[in-house]
Order: C-alpha cells, then structure tokens, then sequence
C-alpha cells in the first residue's frame, strides 16, 4: 500500500498574528513541538510506505519549504509554485497532474501543512482504511468525531457505514451553537477535516466534469509549467485565469463518489490562539506560558513572549503575544478577530 503525500502550503496564517505572518505563516512555525508544522505534517507519515511528497506552495515561501523539508530528509521533493492563490480546488488538481506523470493510478492524499494530530498510530489507521477506499473509485474525506459543539468548523454528514466507511450525505457550513448542538448529539455528523484520499486520475475526472473550464486553465498551467531546478512553475497566465474554489465546492459537493473514513486522533487545525491554548500543557492555574515572562495571579491565559520580557498580574482568559511585528493582547473568547487586524495592517503596508 503506497501513497502520494500532497502537502497544502499556502495559507498566510493571519489568526496567529503577531508569530504568523504572510511572509512565514504558521506551518513554518514551531507552534506545538520543536518541530515545525510542516514538517509534523510528513512527519506523522513515518512508517508508512509513501512516495517523496508534492508540496504546493506560493513564490515567496519557496525556499522556507525546501529548507525545512530538506531537515527532515525529504530530499527530492517535487514543490509546485503557485504564481496567484486559486484556492485549494485548482492546487489539488496540479498535484494529481504531477504525481500522474510518473504513476496513472497513483493514490494521493492530501494533507493541509497546519493541523495538529495527536495520535499518529490512529491517523495511520485511517488512512489505510482511506487508501483501500480510494483504490476502489471513492473519493474519501476524513471526518472528525466532534468533541464538543464547536462553531469553528464545517460538519459532513455520514451515511450507511460499510466496513469501516461511511456514505457521505452532505456537507454543512459552520453551525451556531444550537445547530452544532444538535449535530452533536445526532451522532451522524463529523467535523470536516479538509484532509482527502483518492486516485489522482478520479480526482482529474470529477473535476472535468463538475468544473471543465477550471479543469482546462489547470492542465494548461501544468503543461506550459517551467522547472527550475528544484521548483515547478505552474504557468502564471493559465493560472491566473482560473475562478478558484475550493475541493468541497467544486468536487466533494458534488461527486456520487465520496465516502468518509472517521478519524478520532486529538485533530485540532490550531485555527487561533484559543485554539493552541487548548491543545497545549497547562499549569495549576490553567496558564500556558512561553518565554520571558513573569505571571502573578492569572489564570486561564496563554503568554507567549520570545524577544521582549512580559509581567502579567491578575489576568483571567486572555491572550499575550508578542514578536517583533507586534502585540497582541486579547480576551481569549475574541481571538478570532485577529485575523482583522492582520488585514488591516496589510493594508496599510501597500
């Protein structure tokens, strides 16, 4: 059982301002472990008999990614250059075109370059259980068993299951807290991970068939590719002129063909600060501290702080962070926001 990792490398991370930026957003960092994201994503594949991964990443990151593959011995990566984001539809698509050349029936799946997941054993089920699917004809998206009702994420809806699969009945955007309430309590419903399995050749034919003008600008933009050195240039024209969209709009929605493998292995997509508060070790008083700081009577925060010294007395529920972009001070319950500063900071820098 063999496989093609394709490594989604192109968000700008703006939730994690001030540390994540556009220049090195969050899958560059060592947010979780001493390890970058990135590379806990190929990572968590060890053991596995995989083919040397397709990374599809943004001009600017480009030798970020090949320097931080390289560390962990991926050392003929295949990484594809994104002249403009067409989102994750169009990226996908250029991945399969590529593994393709070398393989007509090659197994991808495919792997966003900033989540978290504690249990490797458990991710490594499923995704065997996903390869076998996918080696049928399904296009396979793993479903998260939900913990709690969470508002932050997307939810599938699960069928029938059959040796271990699941129908997919549809997909739903992200719910109030009533609606995921119930969606949780239902029992037949799953976070939407964003993580695929499929044959590249399956892909490519849904694809053309749902989307045949995106399909079209994509395989114009592999064939008029130019390789430099360690680099594939998707052709700027072709891609530029694609209406992008993503694999659940323009794919999964849609297809006859999808089935979900259920994954419970501590996911978190660390999708804010709240959100790495979470996932990380915390001390008596709930706090999870970073770097230079002295902390008196607070509880519940997360501080993290590497180039400047930090006093924080008597806070409850807020977030610290510091770097050399920036402060960020915060009520953990509106750390979502954040991303509107990082926007608004961009503009300011054109």
């Amino acid at each position: 059982m063999s496989f093609y990792p394709v490594i989604l490398s192109g968000g700008a991370g703006t939730r994690l301002w001030p540390l994540s930026s556009g220049n090195h957003p969050k899958q560059f960092l060592s947010l979780v472990s001493e390890k970058t994201m990135i590379q806990e994503t190929l990572l968590r594949l060890e053991g596995m008999e995989h083919s040397e991964p397709v990374v599809v990443c943004n001009e600017a990151h480009r030798f970020i990614v090949a320097e931080q593959l390289n560390q962990i011995g991926m050392k003929e990566p295949k990484i594809m250059l994104e002249p403009i984001a067409r989102n994750t539809a169009p990226a996908i698509a250029a991945a399969c075109y590529q593994v393709m050349k070398n393989d007509e029936n090659a197994v991808v799946i495919i792997l966003p370059s900033d989540h978290v997941i504690k249990n490797k054993a458990a991710f490594q089920n499923a995704v065997k259980k996903a390869v076998q699917e996918a080696e049928k004809g399904f296009l396979v998206t793993f479903g998260i068993v939900p913990t709690e009702p969470n508002t932050g994420y997307g939810y599938i809806k699960t069928g029938k299951e059959t040796d271990g699969s699941f129908e997919l009945e549809r997909f739903v955007e992200k719910p109030n807290l009533e609606k995921a309430k119930e969606y949780l309590a239902d029992g037949n419903y799953s976070w939407n991970s964003g993580m695929f399995v499929f044959k590249a050749s399956k892909f490519l034919e849904e694809l053309k068939s749902f989307e045949p003008e995106m399909y079209d600008f994509v395989i114009k933009s592999c064939e008029n590719a130019a390789v430099d050195k360690d680099f594939i240039r998707l052709n700027k024209a072709d891609f530029e002129a694609i209406k992008g969209n993503s694999i659940d709009y323009a794919v999964m929605e849609k297809t006859k063909h999808g089935c979900v493998v259920k994954l419970d292995a501590g996911w978190n997509d660390v999708g804010s600060w709240s959100a790495l508060w979470e996932i990380k070790e915390k001390d008596s008083d709930g706090n999870v501290i970073s770097g230079d700081v002295i902390n008196l009577d607070s509880k519940n925060c997360y501080i993290n702080s590497k180039n400047i010294f930090v006093g924080a007395i008597g806070l409850d529920d807020i977030v610290i962070v510091t770097s050399e972009d920036g402060i960020l001070v915060s009520k953990k319950d509106k750390v979502q926001d954040v991303k509107i500063i990082a926007e608004e900071l961009k503009k300011r820098a054109k």
